[in-house]
């Protein structure tokens, strides 16, 4: 009975273990892709494997072993921050950086891969050294692994959020470079390949979940062979994958949701072949140029079925243990007090009924509120919308680096998610339309559901767009021209509307503005409403800059009890009756009877 014991023990010792255990587990000797070639004097990336293994708890030990001569392998056990602020290890060569099991992380700074080779860091989470208010990543170049003139390196397993520049930056000719199964959060720049003029890098790309960014999702430059397969681009704010200058790119199998211009080759030189990709919800380019390269004629690989990639890639994508969710309530803060210091970063880490604080200050940050997400609330800390402002400055109709124009993808605010409050804070698009005028909107609103509730919101053209269903209660609107547009419904409530030029108060969609105050210069006179929607003005005072026949275009048009100095019934002027005002409140407009 023993030896039957003994015999099966040994049978489940030796079981094959499905390739991802193996990857987060460490037991995977070698890389596959490009890192597992042999060239440059590197038979195949194995980081530290010939050497001995440590573990460490503290930066001093991780910083001794990681900068050694002698190879190591380094086991990193709980969460080490690191300091300075900011501080990235220069790792040195034939070393493996690994989490030791679940928990294991770097806070508040990362590695450099400056000039060395045969490297491995996996199962780690590298997060939170974000410069408060550098959105940009301008001020910092705090990236979570940066790699200069490397080879044979291979970035496995890990979760990369909120630092300080890019969270990955493959630079300067490195080369023969793996990423796979990462995961790539709530950021603005994710992942950036190039920095070079030299036609060089050869890079492997595969089952990783890249998530809640805004750009570099990637962007690869001049590659000789960049290899993108079954990885997994979700809710991007500006662009997907990008190939540019001279590269060669092929993208294969991978899934795309809810990403503008998932696949773009920027330059005429940039080459890119896809196919076998899904593109979900997505918008924009998808392109297909030029001959690229045959990845197979450097390496075997198999490919998973493209529409099983989001189950495949968020089941096994990221360090062992997954993320911690974050709390229901949420602080952000610039001063470092709170748990997030961008409201990016508390929209991205919040689950469902989440309540988001923001602490006084001026946030300079793109802000998306995500599909998935419901019933979030965003909320200034004091209740005074003037201490707490979100600020960006693209226009809608600025040119994007790689062609066409942004469109409403210039918002500084995009609410996606049903069920999502704000209230207590501003909303601006700080556009300065003197150099060219244009759309500048402060909020675009997706499919779902938005309560806003005494926030004040600023822009130029196009100040609030709406194509979902939003309530707008006590707020400050202010803007030119069609300060309030879309294709959806926007209920305007109790709020003041401040026209700055000659334009039109509302543009298209279904309109109905209750209760409310149209100010503005009469030296500058606007149209209630115009284009082909549904507006109605209703139990409002208006200023004398509003005209006298108010109503532009094919749309529904009607107003209701308006009083002040721009205010009058004539045939210009449709009045609703006493029973059709009964028909246009909030609670019928908003679907609650």
């Amino acid at each position: 009975m023993r030896v039957a014991v003994v015999a099966l023990v040994a049978a489940l010792v030796l079981m094959p273990v499905p390739a991802q255990a193996q990857a987060r587990e460490h037991a995977q000797p070698r890389a596959d892709g490009f890192a597992g070639l042999n060239a440059l004097g590197v038979d195949g990336t194995t980081g530290g494997a010939a050497g001995p293994t440590v573990t460490v708890d503290n930066q001093a030990d991780l910083e001794r072993y990681a900068t050694a001569a002698e190879p190591y392998v380094i086991k990193v056990k709980g969460s080490i921050a690191m300091q300075p602020y900011g501080k990235e290890i220069e790792v040195a060569s034939d070393k493996s950086i690994v989490g030791a099991g679940a928990g294991a992380e770097i806070v508040q700074g990362g590695f450099f891969l400056n000039g060395v080779h045969n490297v491995v860091i996996r199962n780690l989470t590298i997060r939170d050294s974000y410069v408060p208010g550098d959105w940009d990543g301008k001020t910092k170049d705090f990236d979570g692994v940066q790699m200069d003139g490397a080879h044979h390196v291979w970035i496995d397993h890990n979760h990369f959020t909120r630092t300080g520049d890019g969270l990955l930056d493959i630079r300067k000719d490195s080369d023969y470079i793996t990423v796979s199964w990462n995961v790539f959060s709530d950021h603005n720049k994710a992942f950036g390949v190039g920095w070079t003029a030299n036609v060089v890098t050869k890079v492997t790309m595969h089952h990783n979940w890249i998530r809640g960014t805004h750009q570099r999702n990637a962007s690869i430059d001049n590659t000789e062979a960049a290899h993108w397969y079954n990885n997994y681009v979700q809710d991007t704010a500006m662009y997907g994958t990008m190939i540019r200058g001279s590269g060669r790119l092929v993208v294969e199998n991978s899934y795309y949701r809810s990403v503008p211009d998932p696949i773009v080759a920027k330059d005429p030189a940039s080459q890119v072949v896809q196919r076998g990709n899904v593109f979900d919800g997505t918008w924009g380019r998808t392109d297909d140029t030029g001959a690229a390269f045959d990845p197979s004629s450097y390496y075997a690989y198999t490919l998973d079925p493209a529409d099983r990639v989001p189950a495949i890639v968020s089941r096994g994508a990221g360090p062992a243990g997954g993320v911690r969710p974050a709390p229901r309530r949420i602080t952000v803060a610039l001063d470092g007090t709170g748990d997030f210091a961008s409201v990016q970063a508390a929209v991205g880490a919040a689950r469902p009924g989440a309540v988001i604080t923001v602490q006084p200050g001026v946030y300079r940050e793109m802000v998306r509120v995500w599909k998935g997400l419901k019933d979030v609330t965003i909320r200034g800390a004091t209740g005074r919308a003037e201490d707490v402002v979100i600020t960006y400055e693209l226009p809608a109709n600025g040119a994007k680096f790689y062609g066409g124009t942004w469109g409403t993808d210039s918002a500084t605010v995009g609410v996606f998610g049903s069920g999502i409050t704000v209230e207590g804070l501003t909303l601006q698009n700080a556009y300065d339309e003197s150099a060219a005028p244009g759309p500048a909107p402060a909020v675009y609103t997706g499919a779902g559901r938005s309560t806003f509730r005494n926030v004040r919101l600023l822009g130029n053209e196009g100040t609030f767009q709406a194509d979902g269903r939003a309530h707008l209660r006590d707020c400050y609107v202010e803007g030119d021209v069609d300060i309030v547009r879309g294709a959806g419904t926007a209920v305007l409530d109790r709020c003041v509307i401040r026209s700055l030029a000659p334009g039109s108060v509302t543009a298209g969609g279904r309109v109905l503005i209750t209760g409310s105050r149209l100010e503005g210069d009469a030296a500058k006179p606007v149209s209630l409403g115009r284009g082909d929607g549904q507006s109605v003005v209703r139990d409002s005072w208006l200023g004398a800059h509003v005209k006298d026949d108010p109503w532009e275009g094919a749309g529904l048009f009607a107003e209701y009890r308006n009083t002040g100095p721009g205010a009058a019934v004539n045939a210009d002027r449709p009045q609703l009756t006493d029973e059709q005002a009964a028909e246009h409140t909030p609670e019928r407009y908003l679907g609650r009877r």
